[in-house]
């Protein structure tokens, strides 16, 4: 095994590190709306679930070399609206190119061919081609030496039609597919699923249809 002492790693080391082995990662396709009106649409694979009360999500976004801030940062700072999209392997590469540094005044979401569709809730608007948008609000907000954290509030969610059964508010988990990150520009589809459910008695049982996990 190899033994790697953190502390006497330098910031890029680390980073290099923890981003190709804390994978895969789910990615946040995130739009937000500066006071001027001018839409930005960014991917952050440093991304999760917090929490359900209250309804948390959470991106990290990194300081630029210069001590400016991402355009992402600078609109949630200044307007404290969002939105989270998951994307799927459709638009994945869409999502990618959203990634790409383009002039704060560009709309990425024209540029790479996705659309822009009003939201409920917030002013930055989702994007039609995702299956799952969150409609967020800033929660809090943490500050680091590198990034700038942020904690959401969901405050609506739109999915794609059939995907979620809002009697059983269960998820027909075999019609997503979302992508994740797995370090640089490699990411991996959620295709090759297995099961590791069992009864009451612990007995696997093999589940012919992911639906009825």
């Amino acid at each position: 095994m190899a033994e790697i002492d953190f502390d006497d790693l330098g910031s890029y080391q680390r980073y290099k590190l923890m981003a190709s082995l804390i994978v895969p990662r789910p990615i946040a396709l995130v739009t937000t709306m500066s006071e001027d009106g001018i839409v930005n649409a960014a991917p952050f694979s440093m991304f999760g679930m917090v929490g359900e009360d209250p309804p948390l999500l959470m991106i990290s976004i990194n300081r630029l070399e210069d001590g400016a801030q991402k355009d992402t940062a600078a609109n949630l700072d200044a307007t404290g609206e969002f939105v989270v999209h998951i994307p799927d392997q459709p638009m994945a590469a869409r999502m990618h190119e959203c990634g790409r540094s383009y002039p704060s005044d560009v709309d990425e979401l024209a540029t790479v061919g996705l659309t822009a569709t009003p939201s409920h809730r917030v002013r930055p608007p989702r994007i039609a081609e995702a299956p799952v948008a969150f409609e967020c609000t800033v929660h809090e907000r943490i500050l680091t030496t590198s990034r700038q954290l942020y904690l959401g509030r969901i405050r609506h969610l739109h999915a794609a039609d059939g995907l979620v059964d809002t009697d059983l508010w269960r998820v027909a988990l075999a019609d997503f597919h979302p992508v994740g990150r797995f370090g640089a520009s490699f990411y991996v589809t959620t295709e090759n699923r297995f099961s590791l459910a069992s009864d009451a008695t612990g007995t696997p049982v093999q589940a012919t249809d992911i639906d009825q996990l």
